[in-house]
């Protein structure tokens, strides 16, 4: 995918019809175009040698493996254009899905590679790319040669007739001693702008040029849909797996710390109550009224527990109730507004609950505000939560915080997170998720 190009520094009180000619992405992406000839006749060159050569051979054994290692050649000299476009165009492409043979034997490498879609993309980036780079070669060459060389043609009028003895440049001529020159003042001021306009125009057509061969390398020698896509949830279910694990690991460092610990205790406070029982009938009801309030405690704790895994009010009521429920224990005022048809699926459902309800822990630990709102509704076939809050502003996914992970854990099922926050506030985020109903 592509990257934004980086800001010039200079010239920045300049309008950008003016500023092209000097910027160094102008000059970055008319070097790509003088270099895409000869890498073009390279690569078109290559292909046409290797298939050609590995065609003719198929009626003997040896045309397969030619074939092969012409195809495996052109994912290298793909890796090559993959760079160029990547130093001069700020063009970031993945490298296509390797070559995975089943075995280590050179057939089944050979069967691997034929049976590769990004081999054959190479190939057809080869055959079109060619013309489409002598095209852009000369059209981008001749409108700066030519834009230049009118540009600076008063100079060239100046210096060469003077020792040449010639009343200007001449601009055509034939056998018959018909000859045109610029020489008035007003002529050589129009043919420089003439200069001037081409010089200003090229930058906004070697754009043009360069944003086809973008299309080119991003679409093949790149990775295929499917392959991204693979990736995609490769890294999305290691998410979902560290996710989980670090709940797991929530979960038991909640019941060790808190339940657990205060049901041991209760415990030795009741054996140490009932040795007392007959002894010092006050002390051993004063241990266990004591015991009663550490229940009551561990019961708390347990149903808070229970609320961080899926609270029962949530599979009851639905999103409306439980986020009220969250609402209510927040620090500061929080309205809620829910607009459903239909309640989503249940996993959906369970992720939009911890959604708003981290949202709503950072507001009442960092936000610093007076008052915050809750918005659930459904657009086409998408969940979307907001949550607004007038504090002082400053969030950032970017900043390795909570809302980083909260951004991967909704990556991991289709979702978005964005997060609108200037600072000095308000801050804005907004989920999308799945309906998935």
């Amino acid at each position: 995918m592509a990257t934004d190009y980086r800001p010039e520094p200079r010239d920045h009180f300049l309008p950008p019809a003016l500023r092209a000619p000097l910027e160094g992405r102008t000059w970055r992406e008319f070097g790509y175009l003088l270099l895409s000839l000869p890498m073009s006749i390279v690569f078109f060159t290559f292909a046409i040698a290797t298939v050609s050569l590995g065609a003719g051979l198929l009626i003997t054994f040896l045309g397969i493996p030619v074939l092969a290692a012409g195809l495996a050649g052109l994912r290298g000299l793909g890796a090559v254009e993959r760079a160029r476009a990547r130093g001069l165009l700020d063009l970031d492409v993945g490298d296509p899905a390797p070559v995975r043979a089943r075995t280590n034997g050179l057939m089944s490498w050979v069967g691997a590679v034929l049976k590769s879609g990004a081999s054959w993309r190479h190939l057809l980036y080869a055959v079109l790319h060619f013309p489409w780079a002598i095209f852009a070669f000369v059209v981008a060459t001749v409108f700066w040669v030519n834009g230049l060389a009118l540009l600076t043609y008063p100079l060239w009028g100046w210096v060469f007739p003077r020792y040449l003895d010639e009343p200007g440049i001449s601009i055509y001529g034939d056998s018959h001693g018909n000859q045109l020159y610029l020489d008035t003042p007003f002529e050589i001021g129009a043919i420089t702008v003439v200069g001037l306009v081409l010089v200003l125009v090229t930058p906004w057509l070697a754009r043009g040029l360069v944003a086809v061969d973008r299309v080119m390398v991003a679409g093949l020698l790149g990775p295929s849909r499917l392959d991204t896509r693979v990736v995609e949830l490769e890294s999305d279910r290691g998410v979902v797996v560290d996710t989980a694990a670090a709940d797991l690991r929530r979960i038991e460092r909640d019941l060790h710390d808190g339940a657990q610990a205060r049901l041991v205790a209760l415990a030795m406070d009741l054996g140490l109550a009932k040795e007392k029982l007959l002894e010092d009938p006050d002390a051993a009801a004063r241990m266990v009224d004591e015991a009663h309030g550490e229940v009551k405690v561990a019961l708390q704790e347990l149903r808070d527990l229970a609320r961080g895994i899926h609270p029962a009010v949530l599979t009851d009521r639905g999103l409306d109730a439980a986020l009220s429920s969250v609402a209510s224990r927040c620090t500061v005022p929080v309205s809620v507004e829910v607009e459903l048809p239909a309640r989503p699926a249940p996993a959906i459902e369970g992720i939009a609950y911890f959604t708003v309800s981290e949202l709503l822990q950072n507001v009442s630990k960092h936000a610093q505000a007076a008052r915050a709102t809750v918005d659930v509704w459904r657009s086409q076939d998408r969940l979307m939560l907001q949550v607004t809050d007038d504090g002082r502003g400053g969030a950032d996914t970017s900043a390795g915080s909570g809302l980083a992970g909260l951004a991967e854990r909704l990556d991991a099922v289709d979702g978005i997170l964005a997060v609108d926050s200037p600072a000095g506030g308000p801050t804005t985020v907004t989920a999308e998720l799945p309906w998935r109903g």
